[in-house]
Protein backbone atom coordinates (compact mmCIF):
# COMPACT_ATOMS: atom_id res chain seq x y z
CA UNK A 1 0.00 0.00 0.00
CA UNK A 2 2.55 2.95 -1.06
CA UNK A 3 1.97 6.30 -0.34
CA UNK A 4 2.80 9.04 -2.74
CA UNK A 5 3.33 12.94 -2.58
CA UNK A 6 2.03 13.57 -6.07
CA UNK A 7 4.88 14.75 -8.76
CA UNK A 8 4.55 14.77 -12.45
CA UNK A 9 5.09 11.32 -13.64
CA UNK A 10 8.66 10.51 -14.62
CA UNK A 11 9.42 8.92 -17.94
CA UNK A 12 11.32 6.53 -19.74
CA UNK A 13 11.55 6.35 -23.65
CA UNK A 14 10.94 2.64 -24.38
CA UNK A 15 8.28 0.70 -26.21
CA UNK A 16 5.76 1.23 -24.84
CA UNK A 17 6.68 4.47 -23.10
CA UNK A 18 7.17 3.32 -19.51
CA UNK A 19 5.70 5.38 -16.44
CA UNK A 20 6.73 6.12 -12.64
CA UNK A 21 5.96 7.66 -9.66
CA UNK A 22 8.12 8.16 -6.69
CA UNK A 23 7.28 6.97 -3.15
CA UNK A 24 7.00 8.80 -0.11
CA UNK A 25 10.20 6.64 0.68
CA UNK A 26 11.75 8.04 -2.47
CA UNK A 27 11.70 4.64 -4.02
CA UNK A 28 10.39 4.69 -8.19
CA UNK A 29 7.06 2.70 -8.72
CA UNK A 30 6.35 1.57 -12.11
CA UNK A 31 2.85 2.32 -12.85
CA UNK A 32 2.85 0.08 -15.82
CA UNK A 33 2.70 -3.02 -14.18
CA UNK A 34 -0.56 -1.87 -12.79
CA UNK A 35 -1.92 -1.93 -16.10
CA UNK A 36 -5.06 -4.22 -16.13
CA UNK A 37 -5.62 -4.18 -12.41
CA UNK A 38 -8.05 -2.72 -10.53
CA UNK A 39 -6.75 0.22 -8.34
CA UNK A 40 -8.37 2.01 -5.57
CA UNK A 41 -6.79 5.82 -5.23
CA UNK A 42 -7.47 7.35 -1.43
CA UNK A 43 -6.64 11.23 -1.26
CA UNK A 44 -5.36 12.00 2.39
CA UNK A 45 -6.40 15.16 2.85
CA UNK A 46 -3.36 16.60 2.53
CA UNK A 47 -1.56 19.16 0.14
CA UNK A 48 1.89 19.66 0.51
CA UNK A 49 3.80 22.75 -1.96
CA UNK A 50 6.22 21.09 -4.61
CA UNK A 51 8.72 23.84 -3.46
CA UNK A 52 8.77 24.50 0.00
CA UNK A 53 6.56 21.61 1.30
CA UNK A 54 4.57 23.55 3.56
CA UNK A 55 0.28 22.51 3.97
CA UNK A 56 -2.00 24.58 1.87
CA UNK A 57 -5.92 24.00 0.99
CA UNK A 58 -5.03 24.79 -2.52
CA UNK A 59 -2.51 24.67 -5.29
CA UNK A 60 -1.76 27.30 -7.21
CA UNK A 61 -0.06 26.87 -10.95
CA UNK A 62 1.66 22.83 -11.09
CA UNK A 63 1.57 22.75 -7.01
CA UNK A 64 2.88 25.79 -5.51
CA UNK A 65 1.52 27.46 -2.14
CA UNK A 66 0.83 31.24 -3.06
CA UNK A 67 4.10 32.84 -1.97
CA UNK A 68 6.27 30.04 -4.47
CA UNK A 69 3.97 30.52 -7.17
CA UNK A 70 4.74 34.40 -6.89
CA UNK A 71 8.45 33.99 -6.11
CA UNK A 72 9.89 30.60 -7.52
CA UNK A 73 11.51 31.03 -10.61
CA UNK A 74 9.91 27.61 -11.79
CA UNK A 75 6.80 29.54 -11.64
CA UNK A 76 7.50 32.52 -13.53
CA UNK A 77 5.66 33.56 -16.53
CA UNK A 78 8.34 32.32 -19.27
CA UNK A 79 7.20 28.62 -18.20
CA UNK A 80 4.34 28.95 -20.13
CA UNK A 81 5.22 32.28 -22.46
CA UNK A 82 8.80 31.28 -24.05
CA UNK A 83 8.22 35.09 -25.73
CA UNK A 84 8.20 36.65 -22.52
CA UNK A 85 11.72 35.09 -20.87
CA UNK A 86 14.06 38.06 -20.00
CA UNK A 87 17.10 35.97 -18.57
CA UNK A 88 19.25 36.73 -21.60
CA UNK A 89 18.90 40.24 -20.07
CA UNK A 90 20.16 39.34 -16.76
CA UNK A 91 16.07 39.97 -15.50
CA UNK A 92 14.99 36.37 -14.01
CA UNK A 93 13.53 35.67 -10.47
CA UNK A 94 16.57 33.20 -9.63
CA UNK A 95 19.19 34.12 -12.70
CA UNK A 96 21.35 30.84 -11.75
CA UNK A 97 17.85 28.63 -12.14
CA UNK A 98 17.58 30.36 -16.02
CA UNK A 99 21.18 29.40 -16.51
CA UNK A 100 20.45 25.74 -16.52
CA UNK A 101 16.41 26.28 -17.67
CA UNK A 102 16.68 29.36 -20.28
CA UNK A 103 20.14 30.09 -21.18
CA UNK A 104 20.72 26.70 -22.38
CA UNK A 105 19.62 24.88 -26.42
CA UNK A 106 15.64 25.44 -27.15
CA UNK A 107 13.93 23.40 -29.86
CA UNK A 108 10.76 24.80 -31.65
CA UNK A 109 9.04 21.80 -33.02
CA UNK A 110 5.54 20.35 -34.60
CA UNK A 111 4.02 17.60 -32.47
CA UNK A 112 1.14 15.51 -33.64
CA UNK A 113 -1.81 14.17 -31.46
CA UNK A 114 -5.15 15.15 -32.97
CA UNK A 115 -3.79 17.92 -34.88
CA UNK A 116 -0.39 19.49 -35.76
CA UNK A 117 0.48 21.63 -32.61
CA UNK A 118 3.52 23.90 -32.42
CA UNK A 119 5.77 24.14 -29.06
CA UNK A 120 8.89 25.15 -27.51
CA UNK A 121 11.22 23.03 -25.16
CA UNK A 122 14.98 23.04 -24.04
CA UNK A 123 17.24 20.72 -25.41
CA UNK A 124 17.62 18.00 -22.07
CA UNK A 125 13.83 17.73 -22.22
CA UNK A 126 13.49 15.78 -25.77
CA UNK A 127 11.42 13.44 -25.27
CA UNK A 128 10.06 14.26 -22.24
CA UNK A 129 8.03 17.14 -23.55
CA UNK A 130 6.46 15.27 -26.31
CA UNK A 131 5.54 12.36 -23.67
CA UNK A 132 4.43 14.64 -21.23
CA UNK A 133 1.87 16.11 -23.51
CA UNK A 134 0.36 12.79 -25.08
CA UNK A 135 2.04 13.73 -28.57
CA UNK A 136 2.12 10.33 -31.00
CA UNK A 137 5.07 11.94 -32.90
CA UNK A 138 7.45 14.96 -32.74
CA UNK A 139 9.75 16.46 -35.47
CA UNK A 140 12.37 19.26 -34.44
CA UNK A 141 11.82 22.56 -36.64
CA UNK A 142 14.51 24.96 -35.07
CA UNK A 143 16.91 25.22 -32.63
CA UNK A 144 17.79 28.50 -30.82
CA UNK A 145 20.44 29.37 -28.23
CA UNK A 146 18.12 30.32 -25.53
CA UNK A 147 14.97 30.12 -24.51
CA UNK A 148 13.23 34.05 -25.79
CA UNK A 149 14.50 33.22 -29.33
CA UNK A 150 12.33 29.88 -29.41
CA UNK A 151 9.48 31.80 -27.72
CA UNK A 152 9.61 34.62 -30.62
CA UNK A 153 9.68 31.86 -33.69
CA UNK A 154 6.96 29.97 -31.84
CA UNK A 155 4.72 33.29 -31.59
CA UNK A 156 4.99 33.38 -35.45
CA UNK A 157 4.15 29.25 -35.92
CA UNK A 158 1.40 30.03 -33.85
CA UNK A 159 -0.24 31.98 -36.69
CA UNK A 160 -0.54 29.05 -38.82
CA UNK A 161 -0.51 26.29 -36.21
CA UNK A 162 -2.28 25.33 -33.03
CA UNK A 163 -0.34 25.55 -29.94
CA UNK A 164 -3.09 23.70 -27.78
CA UNK A 165 -3.75 20.02 -27.57
CA UNK A 166 -7.11 18.93 -27.08
CA UNK A 167 -6.66 16.59 -23.92
CA UNK A 168 -10.02 15.03 -24.95
CA UNK A 169 -9.11 13.90 -28.07
CA UNK A 170 -5.77 12.66 -26.96
CA UNK A 171 -6.54 10.16 -24.03
CA UNK A 172 -9.05 9.18 -26.57
CA UNK A 173 -6.16 8.03 -28.97
CA UNK A 174 -7.57 10.20 -31.90
CA UNK A 175 -4.85 11.05 -33.91
CA UNK A 176 -4.85 13.19 -37.27
CA UNK A 177 -3.15 11.26 -40.21
CA UNK A 178 -1.69 14.45 -41.38
CA UNK A 179 2.34 13.99 -42.41
CA UNK A 180 4.57 16.07 -39.96
CA UNK A 181 7.28 15.97 -42.70
CA UNK A 182 5.41 18.12 -44.96
CA UNK A 183 4.04 20.43 -41.69
CA UNK A 184 7.31 20.78 -41.36
CA UNK A 185 8.11 22.19 -45.54
CA UNK A 186 5.08 24.34 -44.68
CA UNK A 187 6.56 25.79 -41.33
CA UNK A 188 9.87 26.65 -43.00
CA UNK A 189 7.82 28.50 -46.11
CA UNK A 190 5.81 30.43 -42.90
CA UNK A 191 9.07 31.01 -41.09
CA UNK A 192 10.42 34.98 -41.32
CA UNK A 193 13.48 35.61 -42.52
CA UNK A 194 14.80 36.77 -39.50
CA UNK A 195 14.07 33.17 -37.72
CA UNK A 196 15.52 31.33 -40.79
CA UNK A 197 19.08 30.60 -39.86
CA UNK A 198 17.69 28.58 -37.02
CA UNK A 199 15.71 26.22 -39.11
CA UNK A 200 17.39 22.50 -38.61
CA UNK A 201 18.05 19.85 -41.25
CA UNK A 202 17.36 16.87 -38.41
CA UNK A 203 14.29 15.66 -40.06
CA UNK A 204 14.05 12.07 -37.30
CA UNK A 205 10.22 12.04 -36.64
CA UNK A 206 10.16 10.92 -33.36
CA UNK A 207 7.83 8.15 -32.29
CA UNK A 208 5.91 7.58 -29.06
CA UNK A 209 3.62 4.58 -28.15
CA UNK A 210 2.03 4.51 -24.68
CA UNK A 211 1.12 1.60 -22.66
CA UNK A 212 -2.58 0.73 -23.12
CA UNK A 213 -5.26 -2.46 -22.97
CA UNK A 214 -7.06 0.11 -24.99
CA UNK A 215 -8.18 3.80 -25.46
CA UNK A 216 -12.12 5.18 -24.12
CA UNK A 217 -14.61 6.52 -26.03
CA UNK A 218 -15.28 9.32 -23.85
CA UNK A 219 -13.82 10.79 -20.77
CA UNK A 220 -14.73 12.39 -17.41
CA UNK A 221 -11.83 13.95 -15.57
CA UNK A 222 -11.50 12.90 -12.08
CA UNK A 223 -11.10 15.71 -9.06
CA UNK A 224 -9.71 14.15 -5.67
CA UNK A 225 -11.17 17.45 -4.16
CA UNK A 226 -14.75 16.51 -4.69
CA UNK A 227 -14.00 12.90 -5.33
CA UNK A 228 -11.16 11.64 -2.83
CA UNK A 229 -11.78 8.03 -3.17
CA UNK A 230 -11.83 6.45 -6.32
CA UNK A 231 -11.75 3.03 -7.94
CA UNK A 232 -11.42 1.58 -11.26
CA UNK A 233 -9.13 -0.93 -13.79
CA UNK A 234 -6.09 1.16 -15.28
CA UNK A 235 -6.22 0.63 -18.95
CA UNK A 236 -3.86 3.03 -20.39
CA UNK A 237 -1.47 6.22 -19.64
CA UNK A 238 -0.76 8.45 -21.69
CA UNK A 239 0.41 12.02 -21.25
CA UNK A 240 0.30 12.95 -17.72
CA UNK A 241 -3.15 10.60 -17.53
CA UNK A 242 -4.33 7.61 -15.54
CA UNK A 243 -6.92 6.17 -17.46
CA UNK A 244 -9.51 3.94 -16.27
CA UNK A 245 -12.06 1.78 -17.83
CA UNK A 246 -14.94 3.41 -16.08
CA UNK A 247 -14.18 6.92 -18.52
CA UNK A 248 -12.82 8.43 -15.96
CA UNK A 249 -9.10 9.94 -16.17
CA UNK A 250 -6.60 11.09 -13.45
CA UNK A 251 -4.46 13.89 -14.72
CA UNK A 252 -1.75 13.53 -12.31
CA UNK A 253 0.02 16.64 -13.39
CA UNK A 254 -3.16 19.16 -11.62
CA UNK A 255 -2.76 17.13 -8.59
CA UNK A 256 0.81 17.88 -7.73
CA UNK A 257 1.15 17.85 -3.99
CA UNK A 258 -1.45 15.85 -3.29
CA UNK A 259 -0.71 12.75 -0.59
CA UNK A 260 -2.80 9.63 -1.73
CA UNK A 261 -2.63 6.46 -1.03
CA UNK A 262 -2.75 3.60 -3.52
CA UNK A 263 -3.95 0.05 -3.48
CA UNK A 264 -3.95 -2.68 -5.82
Amino acid sequence: MPHFWLKKMDTEYSEPINYFLTDKNNQLFKLNDLLGKKISILFENQINCIKCGKKINKTYGSGFCYDCFSTAPEADVCVLQPEKCQAHKGISRDIEWSKTHCLRPHYVYLAKTNNIKVGVTRQSQIPTRWIDQGADSAIKLAKTPYRKLAGDIEVEMKKHFTDKTSWQNMLKNISTEKDLLEYKKMAIEYMPEEFKKYIINDDYIWEMRYPSKYFPEKVHSLKLDKQPEFEGKLIAIKGQYLIFNNFFVLNIRSHTGYNITLNF
